[in-house]
Formats: C-alpha cells, sequence, structure tokens
C-alpha cells in the first residue's frame, strides 16, 4: 500500500471509507465505533502504518482507536473533536462541502493588506459566523486578506490556539470543519483571502497522545515547549507525511489561500532536504494540478534568507516571513521602553534600516543576543516580508495586554499606522487597531486539567515576577481575562474611534492607489534621519512618481528640508489635519529644497511626478 498522497485519519470518498494511522508501538490496532461499540480491526502494512477500507463508517460516527486492545484513544489526524481533547473523534467529510468559489483566484502576494485576527474575541459570539457577519467592514476598511490565529483543536473553549493538540481538527466550538469552510467561501465572494495560522513546532500539552501511537518527538533537540517535533530522527517518515498531508489539507480541502507557520526558527530538522523545502514542492505540485495559488508564511527569528531563497539557490523557498525587527524598531521610535530584546534597537536610525534592508540585525554583533546575528537580505522583494505595528505577540505577551491605544498617544498611533502602511513590505494590521480598541488582549487558556492549569496560572506570574510594580499579571485561566479581551463594536460610533477608522480607510485607500506606494521596489528607497529630532524622511519611487513620507517622532514641532526637484512637492495626506483631529495641516504643496513645519507626533506624505 501506497501512504504518499493519503491523508492520515478517517477519509470518506464516493466508494468507501479508508481508514489510516501510524502506530509502529502497536501490535493489533482496532477502530472502535462508540454508537454500536463494534471494533473494527485494521491491517498492519509496512514502516508501522495500519489500513481499513470500509462501508460500515459514516459521516457522523464517533471512535477512538483500540491500541493491542487496551489503550482507547482518539485520533490523531481527527477533524473534529465534538466532546472535548480527550474524548472521541468524529468522522467529517470535508470534501462534501458545496463550494460557491470556484472563479474565485487568490490576490496576488504583492498585494496583501492584512488583517490579523483571533475568532475567540473577534466577536462575542467567538465563532467563525461571527467573523462573517464582519466581512462587509473588513471590506470597507481596505484589507483583503484576513489571518485567522491558529484554529487546531485545544482544550476547553478559550485559547489564543497554540496549545492545540489536533492539527486536523477544527476547535469545535467555532463551528469545526463545516464552519470555516463556510467561512473561506464567505470570504472570497466578498474578495478576501484567506491566511491560516498553523503550528508545526510543538504540540500544546493537554490531549497530546501522540506519543501513545509512535516518535512524533525527538529528545535530539530542546524547544521552548519540550521535546523537538521529530523531522529527522528515527521515525520520522511518518511525521513528516503528517504534516505535509495537513498542509495539503487546508489548501485543497479548505480553500485556505496561505498558511502562517509559527516560530519555524524552533522546527529543528537537519535533514538532507528541510521539511519546509518538501512542503514547498508538494504545495507546488498541488498548484500545477488544480491551477490554485496558494503562498507559504512563515515566522522567523533568525534574519536568515535561506528560508526565503529560492530551492535552485539552495533555499526553502518560503514566499513571506513576519519582520518582527521592524516591530521593535518603530515602538522604539515612537517612545517605547529599550527592556528585554528591544534593548538592541535605537529608534528612528534602525527603523530607516529596516525600510532599507529589512533586516534590521544583517550580520553586525547583537548585545541582547551576544553574538553577531543575521545575513543581508539584497535580493529577496519587499513581498518577502511582512510589517506591523502590533500583532497577537507584541500585545499578548505584555504582562497586561496592553495595545498601542494605551500605550502610546492617539497622534502616535496614526504616525505608527503610517510608518506601517508605507513601508515597502507587505502590511499587518492587529484586529482593532484600526479604530483604536482600548480594550487589552491578554493571554487566555482554559485547559480542563486542574493541574494544568494552575501551573499555567503560576508560570504566567512567576514570568513577570520582576514587573509586580505594574500591578498583577492577569489570572488567564479566568474567563474574565478572555471576554475582557474581547473586541468592542459598539465603540466604533463613539469619538475618537470614529476619526481613528476613517484615517485607517483613507490611508489604506491612498496605499493602494499611489504607484509609488503600491508598487513594493527595493531598489528605490532612500532615508534621512535625524537622531537629535527624531525625524526620519522616506523617499519611495516607480517610475516618474515620487513618494516622500515625513515623520516626527518627538513631542515637538520640527522643521524638514524637502529634496530639491525640478517639480514641486504636492501633499497626499496629512496625519496633523483637523478632519483626523490633529492640531493643524501643513501645506498643500511645497517647493522642491523647501521646508516644511511637521506637527509634533504626525507625519506627512507628499509625491512629485
Amino acid at each position: 500500500m501506497k501512504t504518499a498522497n493519503q491523508r492520515p485519519g478517517v477519509t470518506i470518498t464516493d466508494s468507501k471509507t479508508t481508514v489510516l494511522l501510524w502506530a509502529p508501538k502497536a501490535n493489533k490496532v482496532a477502530l472502535k465505533l462508540q454508537h454500536t461499540q463494534k471494533e473494527l480491526q485494521l491491517e498492519q502494512q509496512p514502516y508501522g502504518y495500519w489500513q481499513l477500507e470500509t462501508d460500515e463508517i459514516k459521516e457522523g460516527d464517533r471512535y477512538k482507536f483500540v491500541l493491542d486492545g487496551e489503550k482507547e484513544l482518539p485520533d490523531p489526524a481527527s477533524l473534529h473533536q465534538p466532546d472535548t481533547v480527550h474524548g472521541p473523534s468524529e468522522v467529517v467529510n470535508v470534501q462534501a462541502f458545496n463550494w460557491t468559489d470556484t472563479e474565485w483566484n487568490n490576490t496576488a502576494l504583492q498585494d496583501y493588506i492584512i488583517y490579523e485576527l483571533h475568532a475567540g474575541t473577534f466577536t462575542a459570539d467567538s465563532t467563525f459566523a461571527g467573523i462573517e457577519s464582519k466581512l462587509d467592514y473588513l471590506v470597507e476598511l481596505g484589507i483583503n486578506a484576513i489571518e485567522i490565529m491558529p484554529v487546531a483543536q485545544f482544550p476547553g473553549n478559550r485559547n489564543w490556539g497554540y496549545d492545540g493538540v489536533f492539527p486536523y481538527a477544527v476547535q469545535n466550538s467555532y463551528g469545526g470543519a463545516k464552519g470555516l469552510q463556510q467561512l473561506v467561501d464567505a470570504c472570497h465572494k466578498k474578495g478576501l483571502a484567506v491566511v491560516l495560522d498553523v503550528v508545526y513546532n510543538h504540540m500544546g500539552p493537554e490531549g497530546n497522545y501522540f506519543g501513545e501511537f509512535g516518535p512524533y518527538f525527538t529528545d535530539k533537540y530542546n524547544t521552548p515547549w519540550g521535546n523537538a517535533i521529530n523531522f529527522d530522527d528515527a521515525g520520522c517518515d511518518a511525521v513528516r507525511h503528517y504534516f505535509i498531508e495537513n498542509v495539503l489539507m487546508w489548501f485543497r480541502d479548505f480553500h485556505i489561500d496561505a498558511l502562517r507557520m509559527d516560530a519555524v526558527h524552533a522546527i529543528k530538522d537537519f535533514s538532507a532536504e528541510h521539511i519546509l523545502s518538501e512542503i514547498r514542492s508538494r504545495v507546488n505540485e498541488l498548484m500545477q494540478q488544480t491551477g490554485k495559488k496558494h503562498y507559504l508564511i512563515i515566522e522567523c527569528d533568525l534574519n536568515d534568507t535561506r528560508f526565503l531563497n529560492s530551492q535552485e539557490v539552495g533555499g526553502f523557498a518560503m514566499d513571506s516571513q513576519w519582520i518582527d525587527e521592524f516591530h521593535h524598531a518603530l515602538r522604539l521610535a515612537a517612545g517605547g521602553e529599550p527592556t528585554g530584546y528591544y534593548s538592541d534597537f535605537s529608534g528612528v536610525a534602525d527603523l530607516a534600516k529596516s525600510y532599507r534592508d529589512a533586516y534590521v540585525y544583517d550580520g553586525q554583533y547583537s548585545p541582547h543576543r551576544d553574538k553577531h546575528f543575521g545575513i543581508k537580505a539584497e535580493n529577496n522583494p519587499g513581498e518577502q516580508f511582512i510589517v506591523f505595528s502590533q500583532n497577537h505577540d507584541q500585545v499578548g505577551n505584555r504582562m497586561l495586554g496592553e495595545r498601542s491605544s494605551e500605550l502610546f498617544s492617539f497622534e502616535m498611533q496614526k504616525v505608527m499606522a503610517g510608518a506601517v502602511l508605507t513601508a515597502p513590505y507587505l502590511p499587518m494590521l492587529f484586529m482593532g487597531e484600526e479604530y483604536s480598541e482600548p480594550h487589552r488582549f491578554m493571554y487566555f487558556v482554559s485547559h480542563t486539567d486542574a493541574e494544568l492549569a494552575e501551573a499555567v496560572r503560576k508560570g504566567r506570574k512567576a514570568e513577570f515576577a520582576a514587573f509586580h510594580a505594574q500591578g498583577e499579571a492577569p489570572d488567564p485561566v479566568d474567563e474574565k481575562t478572555f471576554i475582557d479581551s474581547q473586541l468592542q463594536w459598539d465603540i466604533i460610533a463613539q469619538q475618537p474611534h470614529q476619526t481613528m477608522l476613517s484615517f485607517y480607510k483613507a490611508l489604506i485607500q491612498l496605499r493602494k492607489t499611489l504607484p509609488a506606494l503600491h508598487h513594493l521596489n527595493r531598489k528605490h528607497i532612500w532615508t534621512d534621519v535625524n537622531e537629535e529630532q527624531n525625524t526620519l524622511i522616506l523617499r519611495r519611487k516607480h517610475y516618474v512618481q515620487e513618494a516622500l513620507i515625513l515623520m516626527n517622532f518627538s513631542g515637538n514641532k520640527q522643521s524638514l528640508s524637502l529634496p530639491d526637484t525640478a517639480q514641486s512637492w504636492k501633499k497626499q495626506f496629512d496625519s496633523a489635519d483637523v478632519q483626523w483631529n490633529g492640531p493643524q495641516a501643513a501645506a498643500d504643496e511645497v517647493n522642491g529644497g523647501g521646508t516644511v513645519e511637521l506637527q509634533p507626533e504626525s507625519f506627512i506624505i507628499y509625491i512629485n511626478e
């Protein structure tokens, strides 16, 4: 039998139901149907696989695997866990959904404007249907891609998603597999691409039964979450197959447009072909078969272009990556505290470097890491980098989960938005920032194991023991922490939130329509920094059009000189305009070589053609 193109778990086709399980430790394997208690025996196959073809299993049946007549366990490739991570798995025919998106073509990556959201806190419903109810709002905002934080089944109903233990099962409380398919179909109708955040570097602790089946983990490497997933040790072939098929399932059966793979620097693999490169090759094969385009996006803390470079030059050919260093430099420029990893950054000078070079650290010494770090990203196009002023990590991993709306003034929030949306990279917003949501986004879990819940609670307190002057770390297990992290849709019509939302809409529209901002040409970028003034000038060009973005991160008015050009500079956007609750707009037109007085904490966009 061949497993190369067969998804693990229970798969329904027109003619039969196929069961595939990798359990090399077992001497006997059966599938036990919960409603009849009947056990169907699987046949042993090479390399530790067990298989069954039958017409006795139907959609909606609940089951567990029985190993050696003793252990009854849920399916590691379960598609639905209706009764928690410890209960039986349920058969779902994910290929039976009635799609209406046959005309959909994925948005070109260089055009992506991404909106990161969490299904549980985006609306009070905490469901995919709740997200669907807000799609018109997102379209009107101007974004064209939503990025959904992980939805793999986790314990309870409240979790960031990074404690998932069933990578194939969609969280039951959000709406399960059918709910996600319905949301994707609805998004495509509205012209929105869907990015799904997936976790291939670790599994959560509760409900993690993988070790009972086989060597899914290896003690060759340690990660922040314990032993690494086994991508290159004995028995790794089946583990690689498991995750590759998971990638293909999201694209093929759920019509997901892109995956964002969490912390790939924690994926340990010294195989001749790295797992990311193999995923790339298999996705390429799928795209050739279907004619549909899918992107692979990574979070990576290595500043290593090998992850982005083509396979022809030994790279892994990922399409894009989050770039935290832009965020860190921007936060420092805006007046954030230089503590922890922020201590490596100097503010406007490093922000200017990130505009030019993507990575701030591309070979120089990093004091925080105490080593030389990174490599230059000279030949990587702008769409290979994603920038933001906040995201779930940078907000939620603060002790109190404060957003920029609480940490920075209204004017500075606008400057930070301008810094992101004028960058020569893909911009990403974090849900609620577009109207200055004041609710914090805190860390929350709902482990059903009381001991584990208490351990998480204590661990969170210990992590921030040095910060008691700021108060107590919120209890991650308390449901109130979760509810207090939800967006407040009723405040959008109030001030100043209404003004901020209008501001974001106008700025996003300008990015889309101004060629010098829209095209991600990294070859025609110039910056001019005045660290004493805390000002930065970003100059971008596309053919005859030049855009000039003047940014003042200081609390004082600053005079900046414009480049000496034959054409005058015409203003396109001014964050200090009174229509955005600013103090005073600058002149609409300035001659080349002239000066502009920038209001405190403001930015202006000029063009000449």
